[in-house]
């Protein structure tokens, strides 16, 4: 059978530019290599831990309602019950797909797709091959994580963001190898459900790819609940015994350590799923495993395309896929497709308090050469976040002195990851800062923090 798109993988980036390629008419395929659809982000990423992180949030109004004026006598975590919740959610949407998937009339083949060049996609599946022939093929293979060289996932010693999501108690102690979105996130999780945590980075401050005062902010955050942060840190010599696991740590003041808890997550990043689909019978140029692509999400072999997480030079995230899926089922189409701006990304990280950010921050602009002003705006002084009692953090904004230019907006605080949309809407549309300051913001909200911040660029918040 042949087809006008072939899609290889059906996490986010995947499944949304079948739906695409469905919605213009496209006869198309997805292959996938799992038993049920939804990829990474589904199964064992974005959405179950966003429902643990829920869960925790709840569980931490039971064990401190008093500030709510409310007595809470004895509150039982019955863990397993957290972990069957997550479960059915991740349930409910993987069968979301499979619905997205007939009601757009795209054929889900199931097995592991290899490229053969030519427009021939091989798909085995339990010692069975067959042929697929198409006009185009989009790449969404996706990502794994990065385990340190010689270890391996030891479920419940050494675990990383597959095994920590299947737990059936909360670890007493859990260790975490990298603070960035996933150590960070999991570090959120645990400790309010109870474990002693304690984070190791190599580099100098957690969430590097943040605004330093952000990264700044979290540490101050976490470290008031109790989590031990390690930065500048080396760890080595990792061993699972039957209870435990026991690692050398090598602080930035140059001693050494000996650590040992109960579980260990191994979070120091995520590879590209491209070792064995067959790159090596196409055009497409490779750097480490990352493929490069156009602005059109085109490799270097014609009709053949790559978007998410194995894409060379974009943040391996589900939106950021699923928007370079919607650019290439739209070029394949014949449409006339706007190319990503790497600046008007959002990132986001769901701890508490939550980062929200987009474009640049206060370093990088200063080094691009912009002359910078900084507006900045603490939720100590937002009348919502003292009613729902989340004071931490503040609203920052990078803008350009000359012109009102809007070059980033980091956010650290309640639903941060929520609030960065206003400004990610903002930059897209090319607003400048007077234009938000303009902009009348709704009382008494979260949002209003963001308001007030780019006042703060002229020195004209009124809270603050």
């Amino acid at each position: 059978m042949s087809y006008d798109v072939v899609i290889i993988g059906s996490g986010p980036g995947g499944y949304s530019a079948a739906v695409r390629a469905g919605q213009y008419g496209l006869k198309t395929a997805i292959i996938e290599k799992s038993p049920k659809l939804g990829g990474t982000c589904l199964h064992v990423g974005c959405v179950p831990t966003k429902a643990l992180l829920h869960s925790a949030s709840v569980w931490d109004y039971f064990m401190h309602p008093e500030e709510e004026g409310i007595s809470c006598q004895s509150p039982v975590l019955h863990f397993p019950n957290v972990i069957d919740r997550k479960a059915k959610i991740v349930s409910k949407h993987a069968k979301g797909v499979e619905f997205l998937m007939k009601k757009n009339k795209v054929d889900v083949i199931a097995g592991y797709g290899k490229l053969l060049g030519g427009g021939r996609v091989e798909v085995s599946n339990n010692g069975q091959t067959q042929i697929i022939e198409t006009k185009n093929v989009v790449i969404a293979t996706g990502s794994e994580a990065r385990m340190i060289p010689n270890l391996q996932a030891q479920s419940p010693q050494i675990l990383t963001n597959i095994e920590i999501l299947e737990l059936q108690s909360v670890p007493k102690s859990l260790g975490i190898i990298g603070a960035g979105a996933v150590g960070a996130e999991f570090a959120s999780i645990f400790r309010r459900f109870g474990s002693e945590v304690t984070i190791f980075e190599m580099m100098p401050r957690m969430v590097p790819v943040e605004d330093e005062e952000v990264s700044k902010e979290l540490e101050r955050a976490f470290k008031k609940i109790g989590i031990r942060i390690e930065t500048g840190a080396k760890v080595e010599n990792i061993v699972a015994g039957p209870d435990s696991v026991h690692f050398s740590a090598t602080l930035a003041n140059g001693k050494v350590e000996q650590v040992e808890v109960e579980s260990l997550l191994i979070a120091v990043g995520r590879k590209p799923n491209t070792e064995s689909i067959g790159l090596e019978n196409i055009k497409a140029e490779v750097d480490r495993g990352f493929i490069k692509v156009n602005g059109f999400q085109m490799t270097a072999e014609p009709n053949v395309y790559a978007i998410g997480d194995v894409v060379a030079g974009t943040p391996q995230l589900a939106h950021v896929a699923t928007a370079e899926g919607m650019i290439a089922i739209a070029h394949i189409a014949g449409a006339d497709p706007q190319p990503i701006r790497r600046n008007r990304i959002p990132g986001a990280t769901y701890t508490d308090p939550g980062i929200g950010s987009v474009g640049l921050t206060e370093t990088q602009a200063r080094a691009a050469g912009h002359k910078v002003k900084v507006g900045k705006f603490p939720f100590a002084a937002n009348s919502k976040a003292s009613i729902s009692g989340h004071h931490d953090g503040f609203v920052k904004v990078v803008a350009d002195e000359t012109f009102g230019e809007i070059l980033g907006v980091h956010i650290i605080g309640h639903h941060g990851y929520e609030l960065i949309a206003e400004a990610v809407t903002a930059m897209e549309a090319e607003a400048t800062v007077e234009t938000m300051m303009n902009t009348i913001h709704a009382h008494p909200t979260l949002y209003e923090a963001v308001g007030e911040a780019f006042n703060a660029v002229h020195g004209m918040a009124i809270n603050a």
